[in-house]
């Protein structure tokens, strides 16, 4: 299983999740959404995306994923440990 990280900077959630994820056995990519490439990315995945009751992109995104298919969208600390504890 490896992930994809979408992210701002000066986000503290972001910087949460990001120091989680670097205990954990998860390998993956971190994309900063000020980039035009990581914008071109998390386009890909628009279709499982949360959104905010404005309609905006949740941020921090996690998306696990297992040989291409999507096996979770997570926004945060607590819901990653949450799905690592359901599968564990």
């Amino acid at each position: 299983m490896d992930y994809l990280l979408f992210t701002y900077p000066n986000c503290s959630q972001c910087e949460v999740l990001k120091g989680h994820l670097g205990g954990s056995s998860l390998e993956g990519q971190e994309y900063s959404l000020v980039l035009k490439e990581s914008k071109l990315k998390i386009r890909d995945y628009l279709s499982v995306l949360k959104r905010d009751e404005k309609g905006g992109i949740v941020i921090p995104t996690l998306i696990l994923q297992e040989k291409g298919k999507v096996l979770a969208v997570l926004n945060g600390k607590e819901e990653l440990e949450e799905w690592l504890k359901s599968k564990g």
